[in-house]
């Protein structure tokens, strides 16, 4: 089992925190099925990622790739199919709702108030506050 150095990855990652972040990104897809560029060795995921860097065996392109999608927050988004859009009207109210101006509906609360009398209104009042009960 050969020993991987820090200093043999430098020289193909420059950057310690870049190495530590495709290293990291390597070993994940090896755990995921990745098919491995070099002998294992016996050696587990990080071990054997370290290795593939220092011998330039792996495609640091897509290594990145890879590692930007899986640090995305927002997931790509999956194209709508061409059913979907038949489905959504564009030129329609979609909730099915009218719009009412305000003034259309000041106008038809005072048809509404207009309709009711006093004698209505004060049933539904004695109604709300209980009318059936005694007083004392």
């Amino acid at each position: 089992m050969a020993r991987v150095t820090v200093e043999d990855c430098i020289e193909q990652i420059p950057n310690r925190f870049e190495l530590v972040l495709l290293a990291a990104q390597r070993a994940r897809n090896l755990s995921r099925g990745a098919s491995i560029t070099i002998d294992r060795d016996n050696d587990k995921n990080p071990v054997v990622a370290l290795r593939e860097i220092a011998d330039s065996t792996v495609d640091f392109g897509g290594l990145e790739q890879d590692l930007v999608k899986s640090l995305s927050r927002v997931p790509d988004p999956e194209p709508a199919d061409e059913e979907v859009q038949d489905l959504i009207p564009t030129d329609q109210n979609i909730f099915g709702l009218q719009d009412v101006s305000a003034e259309e509906e000041a106008a038809a609360m005072a048809a509404e108030s207009e309709e009711m009398t006093s004698e209505d209104i004060a049933a539904a009042i004695e109604a709300e506050l209980g009318g059936g009960r005694p007083r004392r």
